[in-house]
């Protein structure tokens, strides 16, 4: 009995590997569809969150070219482009977002892992400053707490950077009603009002804010997916996180939530494959 038992844990070790060495390595495309009333003609973005300077083929030439395919109106991007590890580079991330950015607007907000660059210079020496003045370089600004607007299609798009109180383990950290309009102003109310947000755990706080669709990353999917249950692990170490991955709604208030493209701390993808989301915003009749 024993070793029938020894032999079945053997065989799904095997399994997991094998599946996490083609999910590590492969990305699926998912599309979601948002009606609004606000938008003056339908647009379409591609939403990268987590690549982590992951590649996809030489110079990431499978990515770009599955975004060619879809040919957005611009990207968006959820932050956590790169890793914050001590001495480590950051050319595949800065190489991807400035061949994106020569046919496409590209609006960027920061993830935790370019936060903590910025915040511990005295660890990561002035990788944040050098990353950023390549995104300048290549025509990219980033939008830190920061709205910008597309009059072509009545359209905001908010890039928040929550402080780091916000990335506890463990815990939801909370956040007071005030906070997202003390650090962003007020949302447009006559736009369709995109935010971008790297944590997905504070929804709620964003669509009180008045942000009609949310676009996030930060969990990586739950790292291994089991079916029924989900995500298994968030990055703040919380089992069967309720934000995993996938279309949420809250009120007029949509949550997109990428599973990201790449690893870092724990470099596994099980059941879990990286993903390229496609955003399409129409018309909505009224």
């Amino acid at each position: 009995m024993l070793e029938r038992i020894a032999i079945l844990i053997l065989v799904l070790a095997v399994l997991c590997l094998s599946v996490a060495a083609w999910d590590c390595n492969r990305f699926i495309t998912v599309r979601y569809k948002i009606l609004s009333g606000k938008i003056k003609k339908p647009c379409r973005f591609v939403l990268l969150s987590d690549l982590h300077n992951k590649s996809y083929g030489k110079e990431n030439e499978r990515l770009l070219s599955q975004i060619d395919r879809i040919s957005p109106d611009a990207v968006l991007v959820a932050g956590d482009m790169l890793t914050a590890i001590k001495g480590k580079g950051f050319d595949t991330a800065l190489s991807l977002m400035r061949q994106l950015a020569v046919k496409y607007p590209v609006y960027y907000g920061m993830g935790n892992h370019e936060y903590r660059l910025q915040l511990y210079p005295e660890q990561y020496g002035n990788i944040y400053e050098r990353y950023v003045a390549g995104l300048r370089d290549a025509g990219i600004e980033p939008l830190i707490n920061q709205n910008t607007y597309l009059p072509a299609y009545n359209v905001a798009v908010c890039g928040s950077q929550i402080d780091r109180d916000y990335y506890r383990r463990f815990r939801k950290h909370p956040m007071p009603a005030e906070y997202l309009t003390k650090i962003l102003g007020e949302p447009r109310a006559d736009a369709c009002q995109i935010l971008i947000a790297h944590n997905p755990l504070y929804f709620e706080e964003y669509a009180a804010w008045g942000a009609d669709v949310v676009v996030s990353g930060h969990v990586h999917g739950g790292i291994m997916r089991l079916p029924i249950l989900g995500g298994v692990l968030s990055p703040n170490l919380s089992l069967f996180p309720k934000y995993d991955g996938g279309r949420f709604e809250l009120g007029r208030a949509s949550l997109l939530l990428s599973r990201g493209l790449g690893t870092h701390t724990i470099p596994l993808r099980i059941f879990n494959p990286g993903e390229l989301v496609v955003v399409e915003i129409s018309k909505e009749d009224t």
